[in-house]
């Protein structure tokens, strides 16, 4: 896939995957939904994985670092999400994950020494300013006395692990391990070290067989969990994990859509105009230099 494709696909299909979260919400513990989401994604890309005959053989350094990345990507960064969906809003559950791009800014610059240019800060900004507005209102009413301010921090720290699960995976790609079998171990790591902290903290693993929990959890499993973190994987690889991570702003404005067209959404001025700003933003972030300069008609003389 080209580097668009692997953006459409990982934001169109993130951004629906709030709303399958929001129905794996009720009888099953959240411990044991990310658990069985995660198992069943590595199963299905170890399948995968054996009958294209790829090597599934690393020395226990490379194991361990795909653990790392299983660990803050695959289990506790969900499992905490999950949580904090029983007290927040998903528009603000959105909002918050959206922090990830400053967050994979500064620990690429941590970490990677990777170049900060003030274009990707600024559409950075200008994104996150933009999803401001989209979910004005439920930024507005929200108060930190009640249990939304649990729900504020135990999202926070769920996103600070998203963007340390990136930083992994941005190691191992740079030791050459393939996002395939990457993916298929540390989505195994994740699931095991889920069901260990279910079974330590006492959830019980029940399972709720009606078509809304078991479709969204195959949705989740299949499209969520295999196809988005694979492409997003490749893109983290290709342009870099602060670039990558700005699709994570878009996923709120998916997400809105389809609350308009199950949820009878109604837009307001400020959704509409934050919504603009947050593309303009995208463009911002992603587009090289020279293709900027070319779309002003600026020729750059080196």
């Amino acid at each position: 896939m080209n580097t668009f494709v692997l953006y459409l696909t990982t934001v169109l299909i993130w951004g629906s995957t709030w709303l399958a979260i929001k129905w794996q919400l009720g009888v099953v513990s959240p411990d044991a939904s990310v658990a069985y989401r995660f198992l069943i994604a590595a199963l299905v890309l170890i399948a995968w994985a054996i009958l294209r005959g790829k090597d599934m053989r690393y020395p226990k350094r490379d194991h361990f670092w795909i653990a790392v990345q299983g660990l803050f990507l695959f289990s506790t960064n969900y499992y905490l999400f999950y949580v904090a969906s029983n007290d927040l809003t998903t528009g603000l559950v959105a909002v918050t994950f959206s922090t990830i791009v400053p967050l994979n800014i500064l620990f690429g610059k941590l970490f990677f020494k990777t170049p900060v240019t003030m274009r990707v800060l600024g559409g950075a900004v200008l994104g996150l300013g933009g999803l401001g507005l989209v979910f004005w209102p439920e930024i507005k009413n929200f108060n930190m006395a009640d249990d939304g301010a649990r729900g504020l921090m135990i999202c926070l720290l769920a996103t600070t692990f998203a963007s340390l699960g990136n930083m992994a995976s941005a190691r191992n790609q740079r030791r050459g391990l393939p996002i395939l079998q990457t993916n298929a171990y540390g989505m195994l790591y994740g699931a095991m070290f889920t069901f260990v902290f279910a079974f330590l903290s006492g959830s019980e693993f029940t399972f709720d067989a009606s078509i809304k929990y078991v479709g969204s959890l195959l949705y989740l499993a299949i499209f969520g969990s295999v196809i988005a973190f694979g492409a997003y994987l490749t893109l983290l690889g290709r342009i870099g994990a602060g670039r990558a991570a700005y699709a994570s702003v878009l996923f709120p404005v998916v997400a809105l859509t389809l609350s308009v067209i199950f949820e009878n959404y109604t837009f307001t001025t400020e959704a509409i105009i934050g919504a603009t700003l947050v593309l303009a933003g995208n463009v911002l972030v992603l587009a090289r230099p020279e293709h900027i300069s070319s779309f002003w008609k600026i020729k750059k003389e080196c």
